[in-house]
Parts: structure tokens; C-alpha cells; sequence
């Protein structure tokens, strides 16, 4: 997920492994946090976030609109 605030890009990531940010916060593996570009830059570099295999384009399976786990409109899961 892609968000902006202000001037500034968000990503919204799943961390591979614990990870403390700029505040002191710990993070747990497998939590997922907003980052800026910068950061996520520097998380995929030390290998603290990463490609998730899958079968999607980006590498995840899609679960929106016309995806198998999609629960929207058009749906054929009730």
C-alpha cells in the first residue's frame, strides 16, 4: 500500500525480521509498518524486507477485485 502524507510517500511494508525504527520502537518480524522512501530503502538493503514470493505481478497473491480470496462486490464467495 502506497500512502502519502503531506509531501511525503508512505509504504506500507511486512517486516522479514525485527527491526527498531528512528523512535526506539521495536518491530517484530512479520509486523507490517508505514516507512518512508528512504527507509524502505535502507530495510531491503540490510534484508530486513524483501519480495514475497507469490504469484502475483508484484510478487503477492492479489487478493482485489477478481482475485480467488476477493470478498467485494461482484463476488461469488457471500
Amino acid at each position: 500500500m502506497i500512502v502519502y502524507l503531506g509531501d511525503s510517500l508512505m509504504v506500507y511494508v511486512m517486516l522479514s525480521s525485527d527491526w527498531t525504527d528512528g523512535n526506539g520502537v521495536t518491530h517484530s518480524a512479520g509486523d507490517s509498518v508505514d516507512v518512508d522512501a528512504a527507509t524502505l530503502a535502507q530495510l531491503q538493503a540490510q534484508g530486513i524486507v524483501g519480495e514475497v514470493p507469490g504469484k502475483g505481478k508484484d510478487g503477492t497473491d492479489w487478493a482485489g477485485p477478481g482475485g480467488t480470496d476477493w470478498a467485494g462486490p461482484g463476488s461469488t464467495k457471500p
